[in-house]
């Protein structure tokens, strides 16, 4: 049985086009596809979730529940250890190191990163039918060719431009900036202004928000972008409409500054940061019951994840380890860097209470849609995307879905990760966390670590396997210079 015949077995209603002509009639299964709906926290880590963390001091009862409905991947990756990085490579299964953005992440003067003919997660299901929304924070850049925002006008290139029917986002994350003596109260912006006088600003669909509609507390932000959603699944279901729903969630907690929900303070009995992870997960049970209350849930696939690793707290004092058993944190090529909690709920689809350890990629998301609409990407899309719908169908693949899994740090580090293998390309840790980069004198050019009995990263073995170290490297070079890393 193949992978189609799977799939038409359990009930899903997929069409197969002959090669050449996937999705020649866009819309053409609208209402047959499943909803889809992407949460993406900021800077959460893997051991702050009870589901992967048992240890963990945050009570995250709702992320918890998607976990025991769902499947967890306890080898999951973000594309990058830090912020825009990662959104590029969710939103178009590439590599964000193969673009102009080698190391770091944008500012507010940065123009939008993805490419105006680049295949995106919602071009892809928009064809297909799909309404599409992005809600939360963006950090992607806006408009093009040099050109600077002018937040007098409305956007010009943004979310709308790459996919998305309607979005509601911050361009950064949302916060309180002062310039001189003048606060900018979420991005207030008088005529004329640049984006480098501002700290953020609600933008609705390409439109900066009338003034009044701009005020807004710190702690505040979560429950905006929560409600935006809510209404959003509401009145996608109260419009009557047939076609299924894709909507990109991109909450702006945990990242700094920590300012939870008031209605979450003190939630966690550990302070401020744990009060904020009680946000997200109060975040996702307001999607869950959205989903339940207007009858969605058994036909809505669900993606729980974090951008990135946590950042290293002080937390340790009391018994919670934010980076759980990994070492290092955001911005580190180290495990704890990249590894995240990756949730995937659909009902009837993926076994309730299952777990998987696949080593998995969230630039993997673009190929893995394109299976459940039935569309093979083209050359020039999702180079770095793998499918993974066979592991959430329950179909155990006879080899690794990923042949391997390139990692990169804040500062550009690379690394590279093969069955349990996993080659640093530096001899630091390429982030925050020790040895920072220019303080690792004297050590090995790069690190080997054998995951599989040293999950921890402490014992650097590149002096007993030479031949591993040659082969990584020698893959890793290869993936650079072909621009792709997937199989088609």
């Amino acid at each position: 049985m193949n992978i189609g015949e799977l799939i038409i077995g359990l009930g899903l209603a997929v069409v197969f086009y002959p090669m050449g002509s996937y999705g020649s009639v866009p819309g053409e299964s609208s209402g047959k596809w499943p909803n889809i709906i992407y949460i993406l926290a900021d800077d959460l880590g893997y051991g702050d979730v009870h589901a992967f963390n048992p240890e963990s001091k945050i009570p995250t009862p709702n992320i918890d529940g998607l976990a025991k409905e769902g499947m967890r991947f306890t080898d999951a990756h973000s594309g990058s250890a830090v912020c825009s990085p990662t959104r590029y490579g969710i939103l178009t299964g590439r590599y964000c190191w193969r673009t102009v953005l080698k190391a770091g992440v944008l500012n507010h003067a940065s123009n939008c990163l993805i490419e105006p003919e680049r295949m995106t997660v919602p071009s892809l299901l928009k064809k297909h039918g799909y309404d599409t929304a992005c809600i939360g924070k963006w950090h992607l850049g806006l408009e093009r060719s040099g050109t600077k925002v002018d937040y007098a006008k409305n956007i010009s290139y943004g979310p709308n431009q790459v996919g998305f029917d309607y979005a509601f986002y911050a361009e950064c994350t949302p916060s309180l900036k002062v310039k001189g003596n003048h606060l900018f109260d979420g991005g207030i912006a008088p005529a004329g202004a640049t984006q480098e006088q501002l700290g953020s600003t609600w933008i609705d669909n390409g439109k900066v928000q009338p003034e009044h509609l701009l005020h807004w507390k710190q702690n505040e932000v979560g429950p905006t972008l929560t409600t935006r959603a809510v209404d959003f699944i509401d009145k996608h279901v109260q419009s009557g409409t047939d076609k299924p729903l894709f909507m990109y969630l991109a909450l702006s907690a945990v990242h700094n500054p920590v300012a939870p929900a008031s209605f979450c303070v003190g939630k966690s009995g550990i302070g401020e940061y744990g009060d904020f992870v009680c946000e997200v997960d109060w975040s996702v049970g307001e999607i869950l019951r959205a989903l339940a209350r207007n009858g969605m849930a058994d036909n809505t696939l669900v993606i729980f994840t974090s951008d990135n690793g946590a950042v290293i707290t002080n937390l340790e004092k009391v018994g919670h380890r934010v980076s759980y058993i990994f070492r290092g944190g955001k911005a580190d090529i180290f495990e704890g860097g990249h590894r995240i909690p990756f949730i995937a709920r659909w009902p009837k689809k993926v076994k309730p209470g299952s777990a998987s350890d696949e080593v998995i990629c969230l630039t993997d998301l673009l190929a893995t849609c394109g299976a459940i609409v039935g569309e093979q990407l083209p050359a020039k899309a999702g180079e770095d995307s793998y499918d993974i719908l066979p592991v959430l169908l329950g179909v155990n693949p006879p080899q690794p879905i990923r042949e391997a899994t390139v990692h990169h740090s804040l500062f550009g580090a690379f690394a590279i990760r093969k069955g349990p293998w996993k080659l640093i390309l530096s001899p630091d840790s390429g982030g925050w966390s020790v040895p920072k980069p220019g303080t690792a004198k004297g050590s090995p050019p790069v690190q080997l670590y054998n995951l599989k009995i040293d999950v921890g990263e402490t014992t650097n073995v590149q002096d007993k396997y030479p031949e591993i170290v040659k082969q990584l490297t020698e893959l890793f070079d290869k993936y650079k210079s072909e621009g792709r890393s997937a199989r088609r």
